[in-house]
């Protein structure tokens, strides 16, 4: 049985932020906090393009790289002092609104 998606994302979220001041040799997590954020960015990136790839070629593989690129997000979250809450907080806020009416309310 699946557990609630936002539970897994918690739980990922606790042990990332456990892995803040331990070992690199030992936590590929403190290796990426130690390397900073723009490799964490980097990674982001690399694995966001991973993901289209995967949709636009091996769709078999998008869970995975879906996956890895949640990963590495949850990482530059805790690096930038960001919570998971405050991303459901903003999605909360944008709910029910167009999504052409919020992104003209950013421009």
């Amino acid at each position: 049985m699946l557990k609630n998606s936002s539970d897994v994302l918690e739980r990922l979220f606790k042990v990332i932020e456990s892995r803040k001041g331990t070992s690199s040799d030992l936590s590929y997590t403190a290796h990426l906090f130690d390397a900073g954020i723009p490799e964490i960015a980097r990674k982001v990136g690399e694995e966001a393009v991973e993901t289209v790839v995967a949709a636009l070629s091996a769709p078999e593989f998008i869970a995975s790289e879906s996956a890895d690129l949640l990963y590495h997000l949850l990482v530059l979250w805790s690096a930038a002092g960001i919570n998971p809450s405050d991303v459901w907080s903003e999605l909360d806020k944008r709910e029910g609104v167009s999504g052409i009416v919020e992104k003209a309310s950013r421009i």
